[in-house]
């Protein structure tokens, strides 16, 4: 079944909504860091787009997947920012609120992922029909931000505990999509494989989007228990 273009159109503009709120985050505290963190995300976006189109990641049954390839170098890259101490220091100087904002782009997510479904692209268990979450975190994010922000102060135990239940639902379908591809490993989805993800564009979901929101979960969580 062929995916409608407009599910196609959500996903580039969900990632260019993400990128931007990434941008802004880092312009807000240094506008050199920020232009070097956009060309390496639009680097890192358009190797990932050209390899999606060419179908790789389409050939799946053998371990490990092909499709690691565009998950693992960003985690590595969260590793190394995260453990390294100058890295450290520009990412403590993050506003929380921006940090807080930017999950915003897990409701557009969440309604292509949908869409993915009635398309016969991924299983059902993949969306907020089936066990995925994750949307709460991105209905609860303005609401969070506006909360937690009030009268020049922040409320920093509910933002840690919505931060840690936000982290722990994208660990939580992240671990759902990667059972439910056509894996030697896959434990759902048998009826409709999770295939959706590995063709273009909507494989910058876990090679861009879902990173780029874990990475800001860890940032704050690491704020909010150091002060």
């Amino acid at each position: 079944m062929e995916t409608p273009i407009y599910v196609t159109a959500l996903f580039v503009a969900t990632t260019l909504l993400t990128l931007g709120l990434l941008y802004r985050a880092f312009a807000n505290i240094s506008t050199s860091i920020a232009q070097k963190i956009l060309w390496g995300s639009m680097a890192w976006l358009g190797l990932q787009g050209a390899i999606m189109a060419t179908g790789f990641y389409l050939k799946t049954g053998i371990l490990p997947p092909r499709f690691a390839l565009a998950v693992v170098p960003t985690f590595i890259a969260i590793a190394y920012f995260l453990t390294h101490k100058s890295s450290r220091n520009i990412l403590d100087k993050l506003a929380l609120k921006d940090l807080t904002l930017i999950h915003v782009c897990r409701i557009p997510v969440e309604i292509g992922l949908l869409w993915l479904y009635q398309s016969q692209q991924i299983p059902q268990i993949m969306t907020f029909e089936g066990r995925n979450f994750d949307v709460f975190s991105g209905l609860t994010a303005l609401p969070m931000a506006w909360y937690a922000f009030q009268n020049n102060t922040i409320k920093r135990t509910p933002l840690l505990v919505w931060n840690i239940v936000c982290l722990a639902l994208v660990c939580i379908i992240v671990v759902i999509a990667i059972l439910s591809a056509r894996t030697p490993i896959q434990q759902f989805g048998f009826e409709q494989p999770n295939v959706g993800i590995l063709k273009f564009p909507f494989g910058w979901l876990p090679s861009f989007i879902v990173p780029v929101v874990v990475f800001c979960h860890l940032v704050a969580i690491r704020q909010l228990l150091k002060k």
